[in-house]
Order: C-alpha cells, then structure tokens, then sequence
C-alpha cells in the first residue's frame, strides 16, 4: 500500500465520525463544539482540571493532548499515566481499577474526563468514566469498533470512529483531540 492510498482510507474513515450524547442522541458538529468549547471555557475559568485515560496507544495519546491543553489552552491536564501510581493502583485493586481508584480522590466538581479506548470496552476505562459519572462530572468519550459499545453511551459527549483498525482509530482519536484544543486556543488553519 502506498502513503497516498492510507491517507485515502484515513480521509474515508475520519468521515465515519459519529457525535452523541449519553442518550444515544446524535448531535450535530455545531453542537459538539457549543457544547465542548463551553465547557473548556468554564474549566478555564475555574481553575478545574481536565483528566485524561487510556490504555497503551490510546494512553499515549492523552499524554499528548494533556500537554495541548495544558500549553496551548492554558488549561490544568492530568493525564493517569505515572508508572508508580498505575502499577500500585493495579496492585492493590487491580487492574480494572487503575484509573477509577486515583479519580474517586482527585476528581473534583467542575473538573472534566477524556476517556480515550479504541474498543471502548475497556473494563478500566468503563469503570473511570463510573466514578467521574457518580461525581456528575463532564465526559468526553473517543473510541471505535462497535458503535454500541459500552464506553460509546457513558459520556456528556461521544466521538465515535467506525473501524476495527486501531491505526486508524487512533490517528484519529490524536487528530480530534488536537482538533478540540487548536479550536479553544483559535489556532485552527484555514
């Protein structure tokens, strides 16, 4: 396969996006942004802190785009991602519990979750989104695989991607989460 022909089939995937709400209710792009950019602006304003999780690729990804929000949106990003705090987490609750252990302490009200799974079927990540969900805490969901699911129906907002190749899902997992920050930092090239 050539550069130009997966540039091809990641343009064709990035169209399959499909936005809801935690209803199941898809929303419209101008509404995603209303929606997201408000809330970006009120965690800004507040001084809250925005969380980010993810597994492998996807934890790779939300340490990138913690250090976007954080640099570019001057807006407070945590991505649970230490070493130290996974592996004791995963030791004393185990691993299911990695994410949700440290959020149940340091969520705080007015604070947001990006929870980032390609399968969105991620037992640790589900189980992430529970705590900051049982604290009325904002989320954003981005996953892919199946549309139903089970992170696909968890989050304020939901970017679903329809593809089973993680490549793909995962470049364009990166791609609208640096879309999200250029747009809140007006960094956006016409």
């Amino acid at each position: 396969m050539t550069l130009k022909k997966y540039l091809a089939i990641f343009t064709e995937t990035l169209k399959t996006l499909v936005i809801s709400d935690n209803n199941g209710n898809i929303l419209g792009e101008d509404v995603l942004w209303s929606i997201l950019l408000q809330k970006l602006y009120e965690a800004k304003s507040k001084n809250a802190t925005i969380y980010l999780v993810g597994n492998g690729g996807s934890n790779g990804i939300v340490s990138h785009a913690s250090v976007d929000f954080l640099n570019t949106c001057k807006i407070k990003a945590v991505p649970l991602s230490d070493s130290s705090q996974l592996t004791c987490f995963a030791n004393d609750y185990g691993y299911e519990n990695i994410f949700a252990k440290p959020l149940d302490t340091l969520i705080s009200q007015d604070d947001l979750l990006i929870a980032v799974s390609s399968s969105g079927s991620s037992k640790n990540i589900i189980n992430a989104v529970k705590i900051a969900k049982s604290k009325d805490i904002f989320i954003l969901t981005l996953s892919g695989f199946k549309q139903d699911n089970p992170l696909n129906h968890l989050g304020d907002v939901n970017l679903w991607i329809n593809s089973t190749h993680y490549g793909m899902i995962e470049i364009a997992h990166t791609l609208l989460l640096h879309f999200i920050s250029d747009k809140f930092s007006n960094k956006i090239v016409s």
